[in-house]
């Protein structure tokens, strides 16, 4: 995230009206996510409801109390309650072979994994956001692009007019240009249109229903070149979604002591008062209470958590090869996207503006027709568009990658036109 916002060079607007609302950076857009994104909420609250699982899996078993009546409300000698024998009980259940420990290792694990899952999902949070601000920011440039082609058509148009009244140009032509203006509009309202949806889009990573700031402020012209993919799939091993797969066979691991120890009985020990009230007496009644685990060893219960710890491994090389993917289909677009960058501005983009320019000129002079000048002006909205794509292309898979690898990664740096 550190890289991204490098990338996207900051500038902080002027205090604007009171109404306005105001331009938003990417560090500020970042704040806000981390700070009101539900999904972060939810992730501290799986922490809180590991704690208390914790805390309840060191619980004492509670002791029992009991009080019985004998010998009472029978016929003869027994006959209401003059024979009777009352005992009153204290019962506790005392755990052997270290369940109670096995628990609170399996809690402690637990607690572990819920960690990891919030630094995870904070990573996903912060990637998706600088994607959502780059699109913001490209969908503004796609807006300007089409705003500057728009005024350049519309100050030609005087131009054709005058030369239609002096007869060098048929009144067509006018109209032609103008058909051309007016498709350039057609296409700018559908880009405003992508732009509205990117805004809303970023609203909701930052926890808003709606868009709350003005313009998104940053330029996506700085690129570089990446390290090499072999070191993104090294640095994807420091991934909190691969570190919490640790804490995952920890809490296996305690869950399958759990299991095993099941089977051993454990001592129930209680103690008691009794009366006799025919004669008066007092005793002290002891006991003790251990199950057989004759019928019931735990078996399939073990079974199933020796798989289950089992397939952590491979459930593992799953979500690496996951992030793997992830990262190498955002590497090739980054790839690809220095690619077009590079024919585009030392090729395309010059070429298309000088051919725009020496064609204009001609124009003017009879020599080229308008045909050719609408086809050339398509042409640089056509190069620019297509540089304002790669670069957004490009910025997107550096944040998704950062995303993965959990640290921005070091670029060799190419200046921007």
């Amino acid at each position: 995230m550190r890289l991204t916002c490098a990338l996207l060079v900051v500038t902080f607007p002027v205090e604007a009206a009171e109404r306005v609302p105001r331009s938003i950076s990417l560090p500020q857009a970042l704040q806000r996510a981390l700070a009101a994104n539900p999904r972060l909420t939810a992730a501290e609250r799986d922490i809180g409801i590991a704690t208390g699982l914790k805390v309840q899996a060191g619980a004492l078993p509670n002791p029992d109390i009991s009080f019985e009546l004998d010998n009472a409300l029978g016929s003869g000698p027994y006959k209401g309650v003059r024979s009777a024998e009352t005992t009153l009980q204290l019962s506790q259940l005392v755990e052997l072979g270290g369940k109670r420990e096995a628990r609170l290792a399996a809690g402690d694990a637990g607690i572990g994994t819920a960690v990891w899952q919030r630094r995870a999902t904070r990573l996903e949070v912060l990637s998706e956001t600088a994607v959502a601000f780059i699109t913001v920011v490209s969908a503004q440039r796609r807006v300007e692009i089409f705003d500057e082609q728009i005024a350049s058509l519309d100050q030609l148009i005087p131009l054709l007019q005058k030369r239609v009244q002096e007869g060098a140009s048929s009144p067509a032509e006018t109209l032609r240009a103008q058909v051309a203006t007016d498709l350039f509009r057609v296409d700018r309202e559908r880009a405003k249109t992508q732009l509205a949806t990117a805004r809303r889009d970023l609203a909701i990573l930052m926890g808003y229903s709606s868009p709350k700031f003005g313009e998104a402020v940053g330029r996506l012209a700085n690129i570089g070149q990446p390290p090499s993919f072999q070191a993104v799939v090294q640095a994807i091993e420091a991934n909190p979604q691969l570190m919490r797969w640790t804490a995952v066979t920890a809490q296996r691991n305690a869950d399958l002591i759990l299991a095993r120890l099941k089977p051993i009985p454990d001592v129930r020990l209680s103690a008691g008062w009794r009366h006799f009230q025919d004669t008066n007496d007092n005793a002290v009644r002891l006991g003790v209470s251990i199950p057989l685990p004759v019928f019931d060893q735990n078996s399939g219960n073990i079974i199933a958590a020796q798989e289950t710890l089992a397939k952590t491994d491979a459930e593992r090389a799953i979500n690496k090869l996951v992030l793997i993917s992830i990262a190498g289909r955002a590497y090739d677009a980054l790839i690809g996207a220095l690619a077009e960058l590079k024919l585009l501005r030392t090729s395309v983009i010059p070429n298309a503006r000088s051919a725009s320019e020496t064609i204009q000129s001609g124009y003017l002079q009879g020599r080229f027709t308008l045909l050719e000048l609408l086809d050339v002006r398509g042409s640089v909205l056509q190069a620019l568009l297509r540089e304002r794509e790669a670069l957004q292309n490009f910025h997107i898979a550096v944040a998704t990658i950062e995303g993965l690898a959990g640290n921005p990664f070091s670029l060799t740096r190419e200046s921007s036109r």
